[in-house]
């Protein structure tokens, strides 16, 4: 094996990496909603969690991916610790279907129906699909298929490479006597594990064990503990993800590698047992790429039947190894649950980042009911209570700012990922509206600001401006409320509610500032209570318009278009429907 043959080697394994990268990370994005709705339906039902672990793992063909992302998800939040051990479990097992693909590169015959279950005859089929996909269709799901396929190409094209790269090697004495070095199952299983820790995956490192296996040199008693090796070996990277995550985060990545590590300890000295006594005459053959397959699949499968009746019991030791610290009042930013680990699954992001405008829009919610429901109570001359509420309203205002910043930044760095299209339209949905919940929280304030100084100031108002200024609150109250259960449920139905009712909002608050300027050409107002009338009134019609933003994005990420103006245009102008309601909300909020 001379130089070349290192640099054929060394181009064959980067092409065979970069195929299985292109290729798990356009999966997972085809994958987009469907995993995402298979995580929502995890449930404590054991033999459903290891189905879906071993789903999500043959999606993505990757078991570090599915590790890494567990850990994220649950230091976001949104799984806890317990719920992870039977999808590992799953990961193990589904992570042994790329073995068996590229196992098929060893079938040996002359008949047509064989030859081509060969990757590399079927390959470049896929190849020329793929390109034709990528460079013909105008769908974002069948270019991301195109994109798959050239990326397997890629991969069986760098896997060709390694085994023509490494023939010689079959005839090389230095390359035997290194062999006889590592037939000690300790060495083994100590270069299965470097190498990849090296390379962090395991179906990598494990089809680079079948390409040197199609040499025929490699013993069926060397692999076993070289891919025990490799299973231990690619816990590196779940170990790395939960570098700064929660106590609990942390669990999971230790959890993937006891289960690892017990198996082995299993494993290994059975197999050392069998060699020793029964020296049997298959440990000498030399093992075939479907071999390293079916004992890559043996070891995962065995060691998930022995360990899932004990999964207690691990995630009890997982617990005394990692234990959790003294419980702390949570910050925002925790409350928030934005992981950069959940960026190797755009979808489980965007799960964070939507549970986190959800909680945002409570927040707003919460601050402007009790803004109005201060307001409601200035004629009970109530100063203390109403700085109570406002520092209440204060300290959820402040929350509101750390959501807009950290939830842009995050939503941002999401969206400079390959996303599907539904995946893009909401992102570019929740760009649009936290801003308004951020906005929302400001009027809030303000409103209860007004409050205050009214208290303060032993202002008053007259009945008739007590009247209209209830009646305007009972439609926004009503308003926000239409637009929040519009955005939680994603309900552009109900969104559509609630253009009419912000123009009759409108037309409300233009009515009370004339009735407020007759009054006070009658000098049955001042100039002073005025003034704070007016700071009120702007600020209902602020809230009211960015409900009214919030339900154009909720319309528009169903239509996949945001052209709030033309919307706006459209609707108001050109749909009976939408003069229907605004007569209802006319008639129902008509003084």
């Amino acid at each position: 094996m001379d130089i070349f043959s290192v640099f054929t080697f060394l181009g064959g394994l980067t092409f065979f990496l970069f195929g299985m990268n292109v290729m798990s990370d356009n999966l997972e994005k085809l994958a987009g909603s469907k995993l995402e709705s298979l995580l929502q339906r995890m449930t404590s039902n054991p033999i459903r969690g290891l189905l879906l672990g071993t789903a999500i793992t043959m999606a993505i063909q990757s078991s570090s991916a599915t590790t890494v992302m567990l850990v994220g998800l649950v230091n976001s939040g949104i799984m806890q610790f317990s719920q992870t051990v039977e999808i590992i479990f799953g990961a193990n097992i589904g992570t042994t279907i790329t073995s068996w693909i590229l196992g098929l590169a060893g079938l040996e015959s002359d008949a047509f129906y064989i030859r081509i279950l060969k990757p590399a005859s079927f390959a470049p089929i896929l190849a020329f699909i793929g390109i034709a996909l990528r460079m013909i269709s105008k769908s974002d799901r069948k270019k991301t298929t195109g994109t798959i396929f050239i990326g397997f190409a890629v991969l069986i094209s760098g896997m060709s490479a390694m085994s023509d790269a490494v023939q010689p090697l079959a005839q090389s004495p230095a390359f035997m006597n290194v062999l006889i070095r590592f037939q000690n199952p300790l060495l083994g299983l100590l270069l299965g594990t470097v190498i990849t820790a090296i390379i962090q995956s395991s179906s990598a490192s494990v089809g680079i064990l079948q390409a040197l296996a199609l040499t025929g040199s490699i013993p069926v008693g060397l692999s076993i503990p070289i891919i025990m090796g490799q299973n231990i070996g690619t816990c590196v990277t779940s170990l790395l993800s939960a570098i700064g995550a929660t106590d609990k985060a942390k669990r999971v990545g230790v959890l993937h590698l006891t289960i690892k590590i017990i198996g082995t300890a299993i494993g290994l000295p059975l197999f050392c047992l069998v060699d020793t006594i029964f020296a049997p005459a298959l440990f000498d053959e030399p093992v075939s790429a479907f071999g390293i397959a079916i004992i890559h699949s043996i070891f995962n499968i065995a060691t998930v039947i022995i360990l899932m009746p004990v999964r207690k019991l691990l995630i009890k030791l997982v617990e005394k190894i990692i234990p959790e610290k003294e419980s702390h009042t949570e910050s925002t930013e925790e409350i928030l649950y934005l992981d950069e680990r959940l960026l190797i699954s755009p979808t489980s992001a965007l799960t964070a980042c939507d549970n986190a405008a959800n909680r945002m829009a409570e927040l707003a919610h919460a601050s402007v009911d009790l803004s109005i429901a201060t307001l409601n109570t200035i004629e009970n001359d109530n100063t203390a209570d109403i700085s109570v509420n406002l520092d209440i309203i204060k300290n959820t205002e402040d929350e509101t700012d750390v959501f807009e910043d950290k939830l842009g930044t995050y939503l941002v760095k999401l969206s400079a990922d390959a996303l599907s299209d539904r995946d893009a339209q909401v992102v570019t949905k929740l760009l649009h509206v936290i801003g308004d919940f951020e906005r929302l929280g400001d009027h809030a304030l303000h409103l209860s600001k007004a409050a205050r100084e009214i208290s303060e100031k032993h202002m008053t108002f007259t009945q008739d401006a007590m009247a209209e200024l209830k009646n305007l609150s009972n439609a926004i109250d009503e308003i926000l409320e239409n637009t929040m259960r519009a955005y939680v449920e994603n309900d552009p139905i109900l969104a559509s509610d609630v253009e009419p009712l912000e123009q009759v909002i409108d037309r409300i608050i233009a009515s009370i500032r004339t009735g407020h300027i007759t009054r006070l050409q009658k000098g049955k107002c001042t100039i002073e209570a005025g003034f704070v009338l007016s700071d009120i009134l702007t600020n209902f019609e602020r809230i009211s318009d960015h409900c009214s933003n919030i339900a154009v994005a909720i319309i528009e990420s169903k239509r996949s278009s945001f052209d709030t103006h033309k919307y706006l245009n459209e609707m108001k102008y050109s749909d009976a429907d939408f003069k229907k309601k605004y007569d209802v909300y006319a008639e129902k909020y008509s003084i």
